[in-house]
């Protein structure tokens, strides 16, 4: 479920670490940054949610092809910028009140119990997600909350999944959370499926339909015309669902991918 055309717009920032050319030109509203990558097999750009653009280089492309790529793509980088400072949103409150994991049918209230130490969060009673420990570090409270949303998501997706496959008789061979950058989820030849945290906050079809075109990959390992009749054989709604997921990082807190 990610696009893999040459110019893509990211939906998630991205974390890892970056460096910058001395050749590569500069944005006058936030920094253009070139990556090298051993599994990049052609140059590429993409632009974040936060306006910042990254080339990314095979290891071995010369410097004359990476800045012609720059200039022949020049204004769609530009246009793109424009369009996430256009679709950009506002900052959120941190640490977050309430936490809407929708696709799990919970709403969660978070409750700051103070404390000194290093932030750790865990699950009260009912609907109260509570916080020991210093909230003020924004950084440690950020990987806290990651930590514990992951396990959550195991948990919680990991029981959908198997209820889905069970009821569309398709098979699988283990889970994996991720927090994907790039993907909502994926499915290996070995029968490993691989769903991001951040499902948990779209919407129950959502959800569903996602699990579902991971689990028909188990058969078809494309977009073939068979794979996505064997989607539409569960989930006839498929497109439109498929429209609200590549739009789902709205309803994602901004902490997910900090």
């Amino acid at each position: 479920m990610a696009g893999d055309a040459q110019l893509s717009l990211w939906l998630e920032p991205q974390t890892a670490p970056i460096t910058t050319p001395s050749h590569c030109p500069q944005s006058s509203q936030s920094g253009w940054v070139l990556r090298r990558s051993a599994r990049a097999r052609r140059i590429s750009a993409r632009v974040h949610r936060d306006c910042r653009v990254e080339i990314v280089v095979p290891q071995r492309a010369p410097a004359r092809a990476v800045t012609e790529f720059i200039e022949r793509y020049r204004v769609w980088i530009e246009t793109k910028q424009a369009q996430a400072r256009t679709e950009a949103r506002p900052p959120e409150p941190f640490p977050p009140e309430t936490l809407a994991l929708e696709a799990c049918g919970e709403f969660l209230r978070v409750h700051l119990a103070g404390g000194a130490a290093a932030p750790r969060v865990r699950r009260g009673h009912g609907d109260l997600l509570i916080i020991r420990g210093d909230a003020g570090n924004r950084g440690d409270l950020t990987r806290a909350l990651q930590r514990w949303l992951m396990s959550y998501a195991h948990a919680q997706l990991g029981a959908m999944l198997a209820m889905v496959a069970g009821e569309c008789a398709l098979n699988y061979r283990r889970l994996s959370i991720r927090r994907q950058r790039t993907r909502w989820g994926s499915c290996s030849r070995t029968g490993t499926i691989s769903v991001n945290m951040a499902i948990a906050f779209q919407t129950p079809q959502v959800a569903r339909y996602l699990l579902i075109h991971e689990l028909a990959h188990t058969r078809h390992m494309n977009h073939s015309a068979r794979f996505w009749a064997t989607v539409a054989d569960h989930c006839p709604d498929w497109r439109n669902l498929d429209r609200q997921l590549r739009q789902g990082w709205k309803r994602v807190p901004q902490w997910v991918f900090s």
